[in-house]
């Protein structure tokens, strides 16, 4: 029996349809699908989102671009935030990747090599991650002219804090910043900046983790729901020790299952006092997390399902994410293969 990870399309689409009605009609919402859709699976993601009504869709590679485009067909917009890299011209000419360029090195190869194909132009206004600060963009800004980019961009470093005074100084510094460079459109705003209000939005959003169910978007619907198998269930005596180290003694008369998933499957081994649940019934994980397996112990149940969940309604990524001193885009994004994946309302 394999672990089952349940992924609900309609989910992910109507945290889009909320976070595309907080961004305004004014402001068009995209959809950030990186990291094959926060490890939930572009090629089916992609497709839902699409029906739903995205247009323009962000990833962060060239090959996603081109896997992208396979499962979405000609249609809708692709951007890659890593810009113009050695090895993209068949992703931009062939496949139709837009670029979103970050260096001026980048502005001078695409403008010899792609002249007259989309691209965005990214300004770095305060994170010091990608994109061209204040004299690298003036430096280039009559090649930005020349290339008439799609999308002017910059991305908020602590849009997650609200009151943070970053986001104001990175506000104004982009205004500021893009004023003089011609674009169609302006984008400041992932899921966080969203939730920021209007002044953030400008023509187009990116939200991420917000259509994945994880913070800081706390309207939104759970998206994932992860059900492991029960291999084995065993009596504990009251000083027997369970899993490696002997780190986990029973102090009673204990049932202990044995779960197939571990840390190899993406259950992180810094994890610390997270359970599985049988229905609403928490059953606390005993012992170390290790490769293949946990150990659960299930002593108050009067009948040990097949299976035990980690991923619900309850327990989510981000409840998960802070029992292993994380955040949910990790936990998501570390979800193994080895799950048996199931698309609801695809």
């Amino acid at each position: 029996m394999q672990a089952t990870l349940t992924i609900d399309l309609g989910a992910i689409c109507d945290n889009w349809r909320a976070l595309d009605a907080l961004s305004g009609p004014g402001t068009e919402t995209a959809a950030v699908i990186k990291a094959d859709a926060y490890g939930l699976g572009a090629a089916t993601i992609g497709p839902a989102l699409a029906a739903a009504g995205v247009k323009r869709f962000f990833v962060a590679q060239a090959e996603e671009a081109v896997a992208l485009r396979a499962n979405l067909g000609a249609e809708p917009e692709i951007y890659n935030f890593s810009g113009f890299m050695a090895g993209d011209d068949e992703a931009i000419s062939k496949h139709g990747m837009i670029p979103v360029l970050n260096s001026a090195a980048q502005v001078k190869a695409f403008a010899k090599a792609h002249t007259g194909h989309a691209c965005g132009i990214q300004l770095d206004t305060g994170m010091n991650r990608l994109g061209m600060e204040a004299l690298e963009a003036t430096s280039v800004a009559h090649d930005i002219a020349a290339l008439t980019p799609d999308l002017i961009m910059s991305h908020l470093a602590c849009a997650d804090e609200p009151l943070h005074p970053m986001n104001a100084a990175q506000h104004a510094t982009f205004n500021a910043m893009s004023f003089a460079l011609p674009a169609h459109r302006k984008s400041l705003s992932a899921t966080g900046g969203i939730l920021l209000g209007a002044p953030f939005h400008y023509g187009l959003t990116r939200p991420g983790i917000g259509l994945y169910g994880g913070e800081p978007f706390k309207d939104a619907r759970p998206v994932v729901q992860l059900d492991l198998p029960v291999v084995q269930v065993r009596d504990v005596l009251p000083g027997e020790a369970v899993g490696y180290g002997a780190s986990w003694l029973a102090t009673r008369p204990s049932k202990i299952a044995t779960v197939s998933s571990g840390y190899a499957d993406g259950i992180l081994r810094a994890a610390k006092g997270f359970s599985l649940f049988a229905g609403s019934t928490p059953c606390p994980v005993v012992g170390r997390v290790s490769m293949d397996l946990l150990t659960v112990d299930v002593t108050d149940l009067n009948k040990v399902p097949p299976s035990l969940s980690l991923l619900n309604d309850t327990q989510t990524v981000d409840v998960l994410a802070e029992k292993a001193g994380t955040i949910g885009y990790e936990i998501l994004t570390s979800l193994g293969r080895r799950y048996q994946r199931r698309y609801l309302n695809s």
